[in-house]
Protein backbone atom coordinates (compact mmCIF):
# COMPACT_ATOMS: atom_id res chain seq x y z
CA UNK A 1 0.00 0.00 0.00
CA UNK A 2 1.25 3.34 -1.05
CA UNK A 3 1.67 6.37 1.96
CA UNK A 4 1.31 9.81 1.76
CA UNK A 5 4.07 11.99 2.98
CA UNK A 6 2.16 12.90 6.15
CA UNK A 7 1.61 9.08 6.71
CA UNK A 8 5.56 8.85 6.03
CA UNK A 9 6.41 11.76 8.42
CA UNK A 10 4.02 10.40 11.25
CA UNK A 11 5.60 6.77 11.17
CA UNK A 12 9.21 8.04 10.79
CA UNK A 13 9.21 10.70 13.17
CA UNK A 14 10.86 13.09 10.71
CA UNK A 15 8.75 16.33 9.24
CA UNK A 16 6.82 16.86 6.12
CA UNK A 17 9.64 19.60 5.18
CA UNK A 18 12.48 16.80 5.93
CA UNK A 19 11.09 14.36 3.17
CA UNK A 20 10.54 17.11 1.12
CA UNK A 21 14.55 17.95 1.08
CA UNK A 22 15.09 14.61 0.70
CA UNK A 23 13.04 14.55 -2.18
CA UNK A 24 14.48 17.80 -3.90
CA UNK A 25 18.12 16.70 -3.34
CA UNK A 26 17.24 13.13 -5.06
CA UNK A 27 18.32 11.34 -1.71
CA UNK A 28 14.91 9.91 -1.10
CA UNK A 29 12.53 9.97 -4.22
CA UNK A 30 8.48 9.00 -3.97
CA UNK A 31 8.06 6.06 -6.14
CA UNK A 32 4.96 6.96 -7.19
CA UNK A 33 2.20 10.58 -7.43
CA UNK A 34 -1.12 10.08 -6.59
CA UNK A 35 -3.76 11.61 -9.34
CA UNK A 36 -3.70 15.06 -7.72
CA UNK A 37 0.38 15.24 -7.74
CA UNK A 38 0.84 14.14 -3.98
CA UNK A 39 3.89 12.11 -3.12
CA UNK A 40 3.19 8.42 -2.60
CA UNK A 41 6.06 5.88 -1.15
CA UNK A 42 6.34 2.36 -1.11
CA UNK A 43 7.84 -0.09 1.23
CA UNK A 44 10.86 0.21 -0.94
CA UNK A 45 11.00 4.13 -0.20
CA UNK A 46 10.41 3.14 3.40
CA UNK A 47 13.43 1.08 3.16
CA UNK A 48 15.09 3.30 2.00
CA UNK A 49 14.16 6.06 4.28
CA UNK A 50 15.53 3.83 7.42
CA UNK A 51 18.71 3.54 5.64
CA UNK A 52 19.00 7.46 5.59
CA UNK A 53 18.03 7.73 9.15
CA UNK A 54 20.58 5.07 10.13
CA UNK A 55 23.35 7.08 8.68
CA UNK A 56 22.31 10.49 10.44
CA UNK A 57 22.04 8.61 13.44
CA UNK A 58 25.35 7.88 12.71
CA UNK A 59 26.12 11.62 11.94
CA UNK A 60 26.89 10.63 8.31
CA UNK A 61 26.31 14.00 6.44
CA UNK A 62 23.47 13.99 3.47
CA UNK A 63 25.91 14.13 0.80
CA UNK A 64 27.92 11.04 1.82
CA UNK A 65 24.67 9.60 2.58
CA UNK A 66 23.67 9.96 -1.40
CA UNK A 67 26.94 9.00 -2.26
CA UNK A 68 26.57 5.39 -0.61
CA UNK A 69 22.70 5.10 -1.59
CA UNK A 70 23.70 5.68 -5.16
CA UNK A 71 26.44 3.77 -5.49
CA UNK A 72 26.03 0.38 -8.30
CA UNK A 73 27.64 -2.07 -5.59
CA UNK A 74 25.63 -0.41 -3.09
CA UNK A 75 24.45 -4.00 -0.61
CA UNK A 76 21.80 -3.37 1.64
CA UNK A 77 22.74 -6.42 3.84
CA UNK A 78 26.44 -5.61 3.93
CA UNK A 79 25.31 -1.50 5.06
CA UNK A 80 23.16 -2.85 8.22
CA UNK A 81 25.87 -5.01 9.79
CA UNK A 82 28.17 -1.97 9.21
CA UNK A 83 25.27 0.58 10.33
CA UNK A 84 25.33 -1.98 13.57
CA UNK A 85 28.56 -2.28 14.66
CA UNK A 86 29.07 1.47 14.43
CA UNK A 87 25.59 2.09 16.38
CA UNK A 88 27.28 -0.30 18.98
CA UNK A 89 30.21 1.72 19.44
CA UNK A 90 28.86 4.75 19.60
CA UNK A 91 26.13 3.19 22.31
CA UNK A 92 29.17 2.18 24.44
CA UNK A 93 30.83 5.68 24.24
CA UNK A 94 27.80 7.19 24.88
CA UNK A 95 27.30 4.98 27.89
CA UNK A 96 30.43 5.66 29.32
CA UNK A 97 29.96 9.19 28.92
CA UNK A 98 26.47 8.73 30.82
CA UNK A 99 28.81 7.25 33.43
CA UNK A 100 31.08 9.98 33.74
CA UNK A 101 28.08 12.38 34.44
CA UNK A 102 26.75 10.45 36.76
CA UNK A 103 29.60 10.34 38.51
CA UNK A 104 30.52 14.14 38.37
CA UNK A 105 26.68 14.84 39.75
CA UNK A 106 27.45 12.50 42.42
CA UNK A 107 30.76 14.66 43.60
CA UNK A 108 28.80 17.55 43.11
CA UNK A 109 26.21 16.41 45.24
CA UNK A 110 28.42 15.26 47.73
CA UNK A 111 29.98 18.36 47.83
CA UNK A 112 27.17 20.92 48.18
CA UNK A 113 24.53 18.96 49.82
CA UNK A 114 24.83 19.17 53.92
CA UNK A 115 24.07 15.83 56.05
CA UNK A 116 22.26 16.07 59.00
CA UNK A 117 25.02 15.98 61.17
CA UNK A 118 26.94 19.11 59.19
CA UNK A 119 23.35 21.23 59.91
CA UNK A 120 23.49 20.42 63.43
CA UNK A 121 26.97 21.61 63.70
CA UNK A 122 26.29 24.66 61.88
CA UNK A 123 22.87 25.65 63.75
CA UNK A 124 24.72 24.94 67.26
CA UNK A 125 23.17 21.14 67.85
CA UNK A 126 19.60 22.46 66.04
CA UNK A 127 18.46 19.86 63.42
CA UNK A 128 15.86 21.09 61.36
CA UNK A 129 14.90 17.34 60.37
CA UNK A 130 13.87 16.31 63.69
CA UNK A 131 11.04 19.10 63.36
CA UNK A 132 9.93 17.97 59.87
CA UNK A 133 7.15 15.98 60.76
CA UNK A 134 5.41 18.84 63.42
CA UNK A 135 6.21 20.98 60.70
CA UNK A 136 4.06 19.39 58.21
CA UNK A 137 1.53 18.60 60.38
CA UNK A 138 1.09 22.56 61.60
CA UNK A 139 1.99 24.46 58.78
CA UNK A 140 1.89 21.60 55.63
CA UNK A 141 -1.55 23.28 54.57
CA UNK A 142 0.45 26.46 53.94
CA UNK A 143 1.63 27.86 50.50
CA UNK A 144 4.50 29.38 52.74
CA UNK A 145 5.30 25.76 54.18
CA UNK A 146 5.50 24.43 50.45
CA UNK A 147 7.58 26.98 49.70
CA UNK A 148 10.14 27.28 51.68
CA UNK A 149 9.93 23.36 51.17
CA UNK A 150 11.08 23.76 47.77
CA UNK A 151 13.72 26.27 48.34
CA UNK A 152 15.87 24.64 50.95
CA UNK A 153 15.62 21.58 49.00
CA UNK A 154 17.57 23.30 46.12
CA UNK A 155 20.28 25.16 49.00
CA UNK A 156 23.73 23.93 49.10
CA UNK A 157 26.26 24.13 52.49
CA UNK A 158 27.57 27.54 50.72
CA UNK A 159 24.12 28.74 51.17
CA UNK A 160 23.55 26.99 54.37
CA UNK A 161 26.36 29.01 55.80
CA UNK A 162 24.81 32.18 53.98
CA UNK A 163 21.66 32.00 55.53
CA UNK A 164 23.42 31.64 58.92
CA UNK A 165 25.88 34.23 58.84
CA UNK A 166 22.89 36.83 57.85
CA UNK A 167 20.75 35.92 60.10
CA UNK A 168 23.57 36.15 63.24
CA UNK A 169 24.04 39.17 62.29
CA UNK A 170 20.44 40.54 62.75
CA UNK A 171 20.25 38.91 65.92
CA UNK A 172 23.56 40.50 66.86
CA UNK A 173 22.08 43.48 65.86
CA UNK A 174 18.84 43.28 67.24
CA UNK A 175 20.42 42.43 70.90
CA UNK A 176 23.01 44.99 70.69
CA UNK A 177 20.08 47.76 70.86
CA UNK A 178 18.21 45.62 73.43
CA UNK A 179 21.31 45.59 75.94
CA UNK A 180 21.92 49.65 75.10
CA UNK A 181 18.35 50.06 76.14
CA UNK A 182 16.94 51.10 72.78
CA UNK A 183 13.29 50.52 72.61
CA UNK A 184 11.94 47.61 70.12
CA UNK A 185 9.22 50.21 68.81
CA UNK A 186 12.41 52.55 67.68
CA UNK A 187 13.22 53.19 64.10
CA UNK A 188 16.70 51.59 64.51
CA UNK A 189 14.91 48.21 66.06
CA UNK A 190 12.43 48.52 63.60
CA UNK A 191 15.17 48.41 61.03
CA UNK A 192 16.51 45.74 62.22
CA UNK A 193 13.46 43.51 62.30
CA UNK A 194 12.95 44.88 58.54
CA UNK A 195 16.21 43.36 57.43
CA UNK A 196 14.97 39.74 59.06
CA UNK A 197 11.54 40.11 57.48
CA UNK A 198 13.81 40.80 53.86
CA UNK A 199 15.98 37.66 54.78
CA UNK A 200 12.95 35.13 55.10
CA UNK A 201 11.66 36.42 52.27
CA UNK A 202 14.51 36.03 50.53
CA UNK A 203 15.48 32.66 51.51
CA UNK A 204 12.50 30.95 52.79
CA UNK A 205 9.27 32.14 51.66
CA UNK A 206 7.40 35.71 50.83
CA UNK A 207 7.22 37.22 54.38
CA UNK A 208 4.32 40.23 54.49
CA UNK A 209 4.77 41.92 57.41
CA UNK A 210 1.28 40.03 58.81
CA UNK A 211 3.38 37.00 58.70
CA UNK A 212 6.54 38.50 59.78
CA UNK A 213 4.48 39.44 63.02
CA UNK A 214 3.15 36.23 63.52
CA UNK A 215 6.45 34.52 63.46
CA UNK A 216 7.76 37.17 66.27
CA UNK A 217 4.66 35.85 68.25
CA UNK A 218 6.09 31.89 67.82
CA UNK A 219 9.76 32.77 69.32
CA UNK A 220 7.69 34.04 72.44
CA UNK A 221 4.98 31.30 72.01
CA UNK A 222 7.49 28.40 71.68
CA UNK A 223 9.79 27.25 74.38
CA UNK A 224 12.34 25.82 71.90
CA UNK A 225 12.35 28.90 69.74
CA UNK A 226 12.65 31.31 72.90
CA UNK A 227 15.92 28.74 74.48
CA UNK A 228 17.30 29.24 71.45
CA UNK A 229 17.36 32.78 70.39
CA UNK A 230 17.73 34.04 74.39
CA UNK A 231 21.23 31.24 74.43
CA UNK A 232 23.28 34.32 74.22
CA UNK A 233 21.23 37.52 75.12
CA UNK A 234 18.23 36.63 77.39
CA UNK A 235 14.84 38.15 76.73
CA UNK A 236 15.95 38.74 72.54
CA UNK A 237 12.94 36.45 71.49
CA UNK A 238 10.58 38.87 73.53
CA UNK A 239 12.29 41.75 72.26
CA UNK A 240 12.64 40.17 68.44
CA UNK A 241 8.79 39.67 68.70
CA UNK A 242 8.36 43.61 69.72
CA UNK A 243 9.95 44.63 67.19
CA UNK A 244 8.49 42.71 64.74
CA UNK A 245 5.54 43.88 65.79
CA UNK A 246 6.34 47.39 65.94
CA UNK A 247 7.59 46.98 62.40
CA UNK A 248 4.51 45.88 60.70
CA UNK A 249 2.22 47.93 62.50
CA UNK A 250 4.14 50.91 61.03
CA UNK A 251 4.26 49.49 57.49
CA UNK A 252 0.37 49.00 58.01
CA UNK A 253 -0.03 52.82 59.25
CA UNK A 254 1.94 53.69 56.12
CA UNK A 255 -0.73 52.05 53.78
Amino acid sequence: MALTVSQVASIAGVSVRTLHHYDEIGLLSPSGRSTAGYRLYNDADLSRLQQVLFFRALEFPLQEICRILRDPEFDLGASLRMQRQLLSEKAVKLQSLLGAVDAALARLESEQRMTREEMKQMFDGFDPADHEAEAEQRWGHTEAFQESKRRTARYTKQDWQTIKAEGAAIFARLAELMTSGIPPGSPEAMAAAETHRLHIDRWFYPCPHTLHRGLGQLYVDDPRFTANIDKSSPGLAAYAAQAFAANADQATDAR
